[in-house]
Protein backbone atom coordinates (compact mmCIF):
# COMPACT_ATOMS: atom_id res chain seq x y z
CA UNK A 1 0.00 0.00 0.00
CA UNK A 2 1.59 3.51 -1.45
CA UNK A 3 0.54 6.44 0.84
CA UNK A 4 0.49 9.89 -0.38
CA UNK A 5 0.89 12.34 1.99
CA UNK A 6 -0.36 15.92 0.33
CA UNK A 7 -1.82 19.49 2.04
CA UNK A 8 -4.90 18.89 1.01
CA UNK A 9 -7.07 16.18 -0.62
CA UNK A 10 -9.57 17.41 -3.19
CA UNK A 11 -11.90 15.51 -5.18
CA UNK A 12 -9.19 16.44 -8.57
CA UNK A 13 -6.84 14.96 -6.19
CA UNK A 14 -8.57 11.55 -5.58
CA UNK A 15 -9.61 11.38 -9.28
CA UNK A 16 -6.04 11.54 -10.92
CA UNK A 17 -4.29 9.55 -8.23
CA UNK A 18 -6.59 6.68 -8.41
CA UNK A 19 -6.30 6.94 -12.43
CA UNK A 20 -2.87 7.22 -12.46
CA UNK A 21 -1.57 4.61 -9.67
CA UNK A 22 -4.59 2.41 -9.77
CA UNK A 23 -5.88 2.11 -12.56
CA UNK A 24 -2.69 2.76 -14.91
CA UNK A 25 -0.43 1.54 -12.15
CA UNK A 26 -1.90 -1.20 -10.48
CA UNK A 27 -0.75 0.08 -6.90
CA UNK A 28 -3.25 0.51 -3.73
CA UNK A 29 -2.95 3.72 -2.92
CA UNK A 30 -3.98 5.93 0.52
CA UNK A 31 -3.96 9.47 1.27
CA UNK A 32 -3.21 11.75 4.69
CA UNK A 33 -3.07 14.92 5.31
CA UNK A 34 -1.52 14.33 9.03
CA UNK A 35 2.53 14.41 8.84
CA UNK A 36 2.56 11.95 11.88
CA UNK A 37 0.29 9.55 9.97
CA UNK A 38 3.00 9.89 6.96
CA UNK A 39 5.90 9.54 9.90
CA UNK A 40 5.07 6.71 11.20
CA UNK A 41 4.10 4.39 8.12
CA UNK A 42 6.82 1.96 7.32
CA UNK A 43 5.34 1.00 4.11
CA UNK A 44 6.33 3.00 0.45
CA UNK A 45 4.88 6.73 0.70
CA UNK A 46 5.94 9.92 -1.53
CA UNK A 47 4.94 13.57 -0.77
CA UNK A 48 2.45 15.45 -3.19
CA UNK A 49 3.08 19.08 -1.96
CA UNK A 50 4.92 22.23 -2.58
CA UNK A 51 7.64 21.56 0.10
CA UNK A 52 8.41 18.58 1.35
CA UNK A 53 8.13 17.25 4.65
CA UNK A 54 11.73 15.74 5.14
CA UNK A 55 14.13 14.11 2.77
CA UNK A 56 11.36 11.84 1.53
CA UNK A 57 10.33 10.85 -1.76
CA UNK A 58 9.07 13.97 -2.95
CA UNK A 59 7.12 15.88 -6.28
CA UNK A 60 6.55 19.15 -5.97
CA UNK A 61 2.77 19.86 -6.84
CA UNK A 62 1.39 22.64 -9.29
CA UNK A 63 -2.08 24.37 -8.00
CA UNK A 64 -4.06 22.95 -10.78
CA UNK A 65 -5.50 19.68 -8.61
CA UNK A 66 -6.21 22.16 -5.60
CA UNK A 67 -8.30 24.68 -7.26
CA UNK A 68 -11.64 25.22 -8.40
CA UNK A 69 -13.12 26.28 -12.02
CA UNK A 70 -11.71 26.63 -15.10
CA UNK A 71 -8.49 29.06 -16.05
CA UNK A 72 -6.35 30.32 -18.89
CA UNK A 73 -3.43 28.85 -18.00
CA UNK A 74 0.05 29.42 -19.96
CA UNK A 75 1.41 26.11 -20.74
CA UNK A 76 4.98 25.52 -21.87
CA UNK A 77 5.59 21.86 -23.43
CA UNK A 78 9.06 20.79 -23.12
CA UNK A 79 11.38 17.24 -23.67
CA UNK A 80 11.28 15.22 -20.63
CA UNK A 81 13.55 12.40 -21.67
CA UNK A 82 12.42 12.02 -25.05
CA UNK A 83 8.71 12.15 -24.27
CA UNK A 84 6.88 15.86 -24.21
CA UNK A 85 5.52 16.93 -20.94
CA UNK A 86 4.49 20.59 -18.83
CA UNK A 87 3.61 21.73 -15.54
CA UNK A 88 8.04 21.69 -14.81
CA UNK A 89 8.71 21.34 -11.30
CA UNK A 90 11.72 23.22 -9.04
CA UNK A 91 14.35 21.13 -6.76
CA UNK A 92 14.44 18.67 -4.32
CA UNK A 93 11.28 17.51 -6.28
CA UNK A 94 12.18 13.87 -7.57
CA UNK A 95 10.33 14.34 -11.24
CA UNK A 96 10.77 17.43 -13.15
CA UNK A 97 7.50 17.85 -14.28
CA UNK A 98 4.13 17.47 -12.26
CA UNK A 99 2.78 14.26 -14.26
CA UNK A 100 -0.26 14.53 -11.64
CA UNK A 101 -1.76 17.99 -12.90
CA UNK A 102 -0.58 17.11 -16.10
CA UNK A 103 -2.50 14.27 -16.61
CA UNK A 104 -5.17 16.08 -15.00
CA UNK A 105 -5.65 18.31 -17.52
CA UNK A 106 -5.93 16.28 -20.66
CA UNK A 107 -8.17 13.28 -18.68
CA UNK A 108 -10.45 15.79 -17.60
CA UNK A 109 -10.50 17.59 -21.17
CA UNK A 110 -9.48 20.91 -19.33
CA UNK A 111 -8.90 22.29 -22.82
CA UNK A 112 -12.33 21.40 -24.35
CA UNK A 113 -14.14 23.96 -21.48
CA UNK A 114 -11.88 26.74 -22.75
CA UNK A 115 -13.27 28.86 -26.03
CA UNK A 116 -12.81 27.14 -29.07
CA UNK A 117 -14.16 27.47 -33.14
CA UNK A 118 -16.02 24.34 -33.02
CA UNK A 119 -16.58 22.61 -36.76
CA UNK A 120 -19.21 22.00 -39.33
CA UNK A 121 -21.07 19.58 -36.17
CA UNK A 122 -20.10 21.70 -33.17
CA UNK A 123 -16.80 19.41 -32.62
CA UNK A 124 -13.67 20.00 -30.73
CA UNK A 125 -10.85 20.24 -33.72
CA UNK A 126 -7.56 18.13 -33.29
CA UNK A 127 -5.64 20.79 -34.54
CA UNK A 128 -6.22 22.89 -31.89
CA UNK A 129 -5.31 20.73 -29.14
CA UNK A 130 -2.55 21.30 -26.77
CA UNK A 131 -1.56 17.56 -28.07
CA UNK A 132 -1.70 18.85 -31.92
CA UNK A 133 0.14 22.17 -31.37
CA UNK A 134 3.25 20.68 -30.00
CA UNK A 135 3.07 17.25 -31.47
CA UNK A 136 2.09 14.33 -29.06
CA UNK A 137 -0.91 13.37 -30.58
CA UNK A 138 0.34 10.18 -31.60
CA UNK A 139 1.53 9.14 -28.10
CA UNK A 140 -0.50 7.93 -24.87
CA UNK A 141 1.90 10.63 -23.06
CA UNK A 142 -0.48 10.21 -19.61
CA UNK A 143 0.18 6.03 -19.50
CA UNK A 144 4.28 6.92 -20.56
CA UNK A 145 4.55 9.61 -17.98
CA UNK A 146 3.02 7.31 -15.09
CA UNK A 147 5.44 4.11 -16.14
CA UNK A 148 8.56 6.44 -15.66
CA UNK A 149 7.04 7.35 -12.56
CA UNK A 150 7.02 3.87 -11.41
CA UNK A 151 10.29 3.31 -12.38
CA UNK A 152 12.14 6.28 -10.06
CA UNK A 153 9.38 5.29 -7.09
CA UNK A 154 11.11 1.27 -7.65
CA UNK A 155 14.57 2.98 -7.05
CA UNK A 156 13.74 4.30 -3.84
CA UNK A 157 10.66 1.83 -2.90
CA UNK A 158 12.21 -2.01 -4.64
CA UNK A 159 9.15 -3.93 -3.03
CA UNK A 160 6.56 -1.99 -3.94
CA UNK A 161 3.44 -4.58 -5.25
CA UNK A 162 2.47 -3.45 -9.05
CA UNK A 163 -0.07 -5.63 -11.04
CA UNK A 164 1.20 -5.57 -14.13
CA UNK A 165 -1.95 -4.80 -16.83
CA UNK A 166 -2.76 -7.16 -19.96
CA UNK A 167 -2.78 -5.80 -23.42
CA UNK A 168 -5.97 -5.49 -25.13
CA UNK A 169 -7.45 -5.03 -28.40
CA UNK A 170 -11.42 -3.91 -28.97
CA UNK A 171 -12.55 -3.94 -32.30
CA UNK A 172 -15.51 -1.36 -32.41
CA UNK A 173 -17.97 -1.78 -35.72
CA UNK A 174 -19.91 1.70 -36.01
CA UNK A 175 -23.34 0.54 -38.12
CA UNK A 176 -25.20 4.00 -38.72
CA UNK A 177 -26.19 2.24 -42.14
CA UNK A 178 -27.14 -1.17 -41.50
CA UNK A 179 -27.54 -1.69 -45.73
CA UNK A 180 -26.76 0.49 -48.72
CA UNK A 181 -29.44 -0.77 -50.99
CA UNK A 182 -31.78 -3.34 -48.97
CA UNK A 183 -34.96 -2.62 -46.68
CA UNK A 184 -35.04 1.09 -47.24
CA UNK A 185 -39.22 0.73 -47.78
CA UNK A 186 -40.16 2.01 -51.34
CA UNK A 187 -40.14 5.81 -51.22
CA UNK A 188 -36.70 5.75 -50.07
CA UNK A 189 -35.42 3.29 -52.68
CA UNK A 190 -37.25 4.95 -55.41
CA UNK A 191 -36.22 8.23 -55.03
CA UNK A 192 -32.71 6.67 -54.36
CA UNK A 193 -32.90 4.69 -57.81
CA UNK A 194 -34.11 7.99 -59.61
CA UNK A 195 -31.29 10.01 -58.11
CA UNK A 196 -28.81 7.49 -59.29
CA UNK A 197 -30.15 7.53 -62.60
CA UNK A 198 -30.02 11.41 -62.87
CA UNK A 199 -26.42 12.04 -61.79
CA UNK A 200 -25.79 9.15 -64.12
CA UNK A 201 -24.31 6.88 -61.62
CA UNK A 202 -25.38 3.42 -63.86
CA UNK A 203 -22.56 1.26 -61.48
CA UNK A 204 -24.72 2.02 -58.43
CA UNK A 205 -28.34 1.80 -60.60
CA UNK A 206 -26.82 -2.15 -61.00
CA UNK A 207 -25.70 -2.81 -58.00
CA UNK A 208 -28.84 -1.27 -56.39
CA UNK A 209 -31.39 -3.44 -58.74
CA UNK A 210 -29.23 -6.89 -57.91
CA UNK A 211 -29.90 -6.37 -54.99
CA UNK A 212 -33.66 -5.48 -55.02
CA UNK A 213 -33.64 -8.39 -57.25
CA UNK A 214 -31.29 -10.38 -54.78
CA UNK A 215 -28.88 -11.63 -57.31
CA UNK A 216 -26.42 -9.99 -54.61
CA UNK A 217 -25.86 -9.60 -51.36
CA UNK A 218 -25.55 -5.95 -50.15
CA UNK A 219 -22.60 -4.23 -50.14
CA UNK A 220 -23.04 -3.39 -46.13
CA UNK A 221 -23.92 -6.41 -45.51
CA UNK A 222 -20.85 -7.87 -44.19
CA UNK A 223 -21.64 -9.33 -40.44
CA UNK A 224 -20.69 -12.39 -40.94
CA UNK A 225 -17.49 -11.93 -42.53
CA UNK A 226 -16.66 -9.86 -39.36
CA UNK A 227 -17.92 -12.03 -36.97
CA UNK A 228 -16.09 -15.00 -38.56
CA UNK A 229 -12.85 -12.82 -38.21
CA UNK A 230 -13.96 -11.68 -35.25
CA UNK A 231 -14.08 -15.42 -33.84
CA UNK A 232 -11.24 -16.77 -35.70
CA UNK A 233 -8.86 -14.63 -33.63
CA UNK A 234 -10.98 -14.61 -30.00
CA UNK A 235 -11.15 -10.22 -30.54
CA UNK A 236 -13.38 -8.48 -28.43
CA UNK A 237 -15.96 -6.92 -30.35
CA UNK A 238 -18.98 -4.17 -30.14
CA UNK A 239 -21.29 -3.37 -32.49
CA UNK A 240 -22.67 0.01 -32.28
CA UNK A 241 -25.68 -0.04 -34.18
CA UNK A 242 -27.63 3.34 -35.21
CA UNK A 243 -31.43 2.97 -33.86
CA UNK A 244 -33.16 5.78 -35.05
CA UNK A 245 -36.10 7.51 -37.40
CA UNK A 246 -34.52 9.09 -40.18
CA UNK A 247 -33.32 12.62 -40.41
CA UNK A 248 -30.97 14.82 -42.54
CA UNK A 249 -28.30 12.83 -40.95
CA UNK A 250 -29.46 9.83 -39.80
CA UNK A 251 -30.29 7.66 -42.70
CA UNK A 252 -30.09 4.12 -41.58
CA UNK A 253 -32.79 1.60 -41.56
CA UNK A 254 -36.28 1.85 -39.81
CA UNK A 255 -36.21 1.01 -36.13
CA UNK A 256 -39.59 -0.75 -37.47
CA UNK A 257 -38.33 -3.10 -40.17
CA UNK A 258 -37.98 -6.95 -38.85
CA UNK A 259 -35.06 -7.75 -41.16
CA UNK A 260 -33.06 -4.58 -39.05
CA UNK A 261 -34.02 -5.99 -36.22
CA UNK A 262 -33.70 -9.51 -37.02
CA UNK A 263 -29.89 -8.59 -38.37
CA UNK A 264 -29.43 -6.53 -34.75
CA UNK A 265 -30.32 -10.26 -32.64
CA UNK A 266 -28.21 -12.02 -35.07
CA UNK A 267 -25.08 -10.08 -34.33
CA UNK A 268 -25.81 -10.13 -30.49
CA UNK A 269 -25.54 -13.53 -30.27
CA UNK A 270 -22.03 -13.58 -30.97
CA UNK A 271 -20.75 -9.84 -30.26
CA UNK A 272 -22.15 -7.23 -27.61
CA UNK A 273 -24.33 -4.59 -29.00
CA UNK A 274 -24.55 -1.15 -27.99
CA UNK A 275 -26.08 2.36 -29.59
CA UNK A 276 -24.54 4.39 -31.76
CA UNK A 277 -26.82 7.33 -30.70
CA UNK A 278 -28.19 9.58 -33.62
CA UNK A 279 -27.54 13.32 -34.50
CA UNK A 280 -30.76 14.15 -33.46
CA UNK A 281 -30.33 13.14 -29.93
CA UNK A 282 -27.17 14.90 -29.46
CA UNK A 283 -29.00 17.79 -27.25
CA UNK A 284 -32.24 15.64 -26.69
CA UNK A 285 -31.86 13.36 -23.54
CA UNK A 286 -35.85 12.36 -23.97
CA UNK A 287 -34.65 11.10 -27.19
CA UNK A 288 -31.58 9.30 -26.46
CA UNK A 289 -33.55 7.48 -23.63
CA UNK A 290 -36.17 6.52 -25.97
CA UNK A 291 -33.41 4.83 -28.76
CA UNK A 292 -31.44 3.29 -25.86
CA UNK A 293 -34.73 1.90 -24.98
CA UNK A 294 -36.02 0.65 -28.18
CA UNK A 295 -32.71 -1.10 -29.22
CA UNK A 296 -32.74 -2.84 -25.42
CA UNK A 297 -36.25 -4.30 -26.04
CA UNK A 298 -34.93 -6.11 -29.71
CA UNK A 299 -31.90 -7.76 -28.02
CA UNK A 300 -33.58 -8.21 -24.42
CA UNK A 301 -31.09 -7.08 -22.81
CA UNK A 302 -29.52 -3.65 -21.11
CA UNK A 303 -27.69 -1.02 -23.46
CA UNK A 304 -24.71 -0.26 -21.65
CA UNK A 305 -22.63 1.84 -24.13
CA UNK A 306 -22.62 4.38 -26.13
CA UNK A 307 -20.75 6.18 -29.03
CA UNK A 308 -22.00 9.79 -30.63
CA UNK A 309 -22.71 10.44 -34.31
CA UNK A 310 -19.75 11.89 -35.76
CA UNK A 311 -17.98 11.27 -32.57
CA UNK A 312 -19.50 14.73 -31.51
CA UNK A 313 -18.62 15.29 -27.91
CA UNK A 314 -19.82 18.62 -26.01
CA UNK A 315 -17.76 18.75 -22.85
CA UNK A 316 -19.51 18.59 -20.12
CA UNK A 317 -22.95 18.53 -21.31
CA UNK A 318 -22.67 15.04 -23.33
CA UNK A 319 -21.72 13.24 -20.62
CA UNK A 320 -24.14 14.48 -18.57
CA UNK A 321 -26.54 13.15 -20.74
CA UNK A 322 -24.90 10.21 -21.49
CA UNK A 323 -25.11 9.73 -17.62
CA UNK A 324 -28.76 10.42 -16.90
CA UNK A 325 -29.61 8.20 -19.49
CA UNK A 326 -28.19 5.94 -17.65
CA UNK A 327 -25.09 4.47 -19.95
CA UNK A 328 -21.98 3.27 -18.41
CA UNK A 329 -19.14 3.63 -21.18
CA UNK A 330 -18.83 5.43 -23.86
CA UNK A 331 -16.47 5.03 -26.88
CA UNK A 332 -16.35 9.00 -28.64
CA UNK A 333 -13.35 9.82 -26.94
CA UNK A 334 -11.29 10.38 -30.23
CA UNK A 335 -11.40 12.03 -33.64
CA UNK A 336 -12.91 11.03 -37.09
CA UNK A 337 -10.40 12.73 -39.57
CA UNK A 338 -7.28 12.10 -37.33
CA UNK A 339 -5.26 9.54 -35.56
CA UNK A 340 -4.45 10.10 -32.18
CA UNK A 341 -5.07 10.27 -28.39
CA UNK A 342 -7.15 12.96 -27.77
CA UNK A 343 -7.23 12.38 -24.02
CA UNK A 344 -3.55 11.68 -23.92
CA UNK A 345 -4.66 8.07 -22.54
CA UNK A 346 -5.49 4.65 -23.72
CA UNK A 347 -6.04 3.57 -20.50
CA UNK A 348 -9.97 3.59 -19.77
CA UNK A 349 -11.28 6.44 -17.51
CA UNK A 350 -14.05 7.93 -15.93
CA UNK A 351 -15.44 11.69 -16.87
CA UNK A 352 -14.57 14.80 -14.21
CA UNK A 353 -16.88 17.19 -14.75
CA UNK A 354 -14.93 20.31 -13.76
CA UNK A 355 -17.95 22.51 -14.13
CA UNK A 356 -19.10 20.96 -10.86
CA UNK A 357 -15.87 19.13 -9.32
CA UNK A 358 -16.98 15.95 -9.52
CA UNK A 359 -16.08 13.05 -11.01
CA UNK A 360 -19.12 10.75 -12.90
CA UNK A 361 -20.24 7.18 -13.24
CA UNK A 362 -19.52 6.82 -16.79
CA UNK A 363 -16.15 5.57 -17.83
CA UNK A 364 -14.93 6.63 -20.81
CA UNK A 365 -12.74 4.58 -23.49
CA UNK A 366 -10.39 6.65 -25.80
CA UNK A 367 -9.86 5.30 -29.49
CA UNK A 368 -7.08 6.27 -31.59
CA UNK A 369 -7.51 4.27 -34.75
CA UNK A 370 -10.82 5.54 -37.07
CA UNK A 371 -11.27 4.05 -40.20
CA UNK A 372 -11.98 7.78 -41.30
CA UNK A 373 -8.65 9.36 -40.58
CA UNK A 374 -6.81 6.03 -43.12
CA UNK A 375 -9.39 7.49 -45.85
CA UNK A 376 -6.26 9.21 -47.51
CA UNK A 377 -3.75 6.03 -47.85
CA UNK A 378 -2.90 5.32 -51.03
CA UNK A 379 -2.57 1.48 -50.35
CA UNK A 380 -3.49 -1.49 -47.77
CA UNK A 381 0.28 -1.31 -46.65
CA UNK A 382 0.47 2.30 -46.10
CA UNK A 383 -2.92 2.17 -43.66
CA UNK A 384 -1.36 -0.60 -41.92
CA UNK A 385 1.94 0.79 -41.08
CA UNK A 386 -0.29 3.89 -39.97
CA UNK A 387 -2.09 1.67 -37.53
CA UNK A 388 0.88 -0.24 -36.73
CA UNK A 389 2.57 2.76 -35.24
CA UNK A 390 -0.42 3.35 -32.62
CA UNK A 391 -0.31 -0.36 -31.81
CA UNK A 392 3.47 -0.38 -31.14
CA UNK A 393 2.56 2.70 -28.40
CA UNK A 394 -0.32 1.20 -27.00
CA UNK A 395 1.71 -2.09 -26.40
CA UNK A 396 4.60 -0.38 -25.23
CA UNK A 397 2.47 0.20 -21.93
CA UNK A 398 -0.08 -2.55 -21.86
CA UNK A 399 -2.92 -0.44 -22.54
CA UNK A 400 -6.07 -0.69 -24.39
CA UNK A 401 -6.15 -0.48 -27.83
CA UNK A 402 -9.44 0.67 -29.70
CA UNK A 403 -10.15 0.24 -33.94
CA UNK A 404 -12.77 2.00 -34.92
CA UNK A 405 -14.17 0.90 -38.07
CA UNK A 406 -17.60 1.36 -40.37
CA UNK A 407 -19.46 -0.97 -41.85
CA UNK A 408 -19.69 1.91 -44.66
CA UNK A 409 -16.67 1.95 -45.84
CA UNK A 410 -15.98 -2.02 -44.87
CA UNK A 411 -18.73 -2.30 -47.65
CA UNK A 412 -17.94 0.10 -49.75
CA UNK A 413 -16.15 0.31 -53.61
CA UNK A 414 -13.11 2.24 -52.54
CA UNK A 415 -9.41 1.99 -53.85
CA UNK A 416 -8.29 -0.09 -50.79
CA UNK A 417 -9.89 -3.01 -49.84
CA UNK A 418 -11.69 -2.59 -46.41
CA UNK A 419 -12.51 -5.69 -45.31
CA UNK A 420 -9.44 -7.13 -46.25
CA UNK A 421 -7.48 -4.59 -44.37
CA UNK A 422 -9.84 -5.39 -41.66
CA UNK A 423 -9.10 -8.50 -41.24
CA UNK A 424 -5.36 -7.79 -41.69
CA UNK A 425 -5.48 -5.95 -38.52
CA UNK A 426 -7.23 -7.97 -36.69
CA UNK A 427 -4.59 -10.93 -37.95
CA UNK A 428 -1.42 -8.68 -37.17
CA UNK A 429 -2.48 -6.67 -34.02
CA UNK A 430 -5.06 -9.25 -31.98
CA UNK A 431 -2.22 -9.66 -29.29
Amino acid sequence: MLLIYTHKITPRFSYTMKQVFTRILGIDIIFTTKVEDFIKHTGPKITYSKQPLQNEFFVRSNELLFVHGINDLQITVEDWEGTPCFFRTKEPSVIPYDIFSASFYLLARYEEYLPYLKDTHGRFPPLESIASTNNFLQLPVVDIWAYRFLDKLKERFPAIVSKKRKFQHTSIIDVTSSHCFAHRGPVRSIAGLLYDMGTLKWKRVVQRTSVWLKIKKDPYNNYEDLIEIQKKYQIESIFFFQFANYSTYDKNVSPENNNFKYLIKSVADYSVVALAASYSSFRDVKLLKEEKKRLSNVVNRPINYSRMRYNRVDIPHTYRNLVEAEFTDDYTMGYTHEMGFRAGTCTPFYFYDIAIEEKQPIKIHPFAVHDYALRNSNSEDEALEKIRMYYDQVKKVNGHFITIFSNELLGGDQAINWLNLYNKVIQKYHV
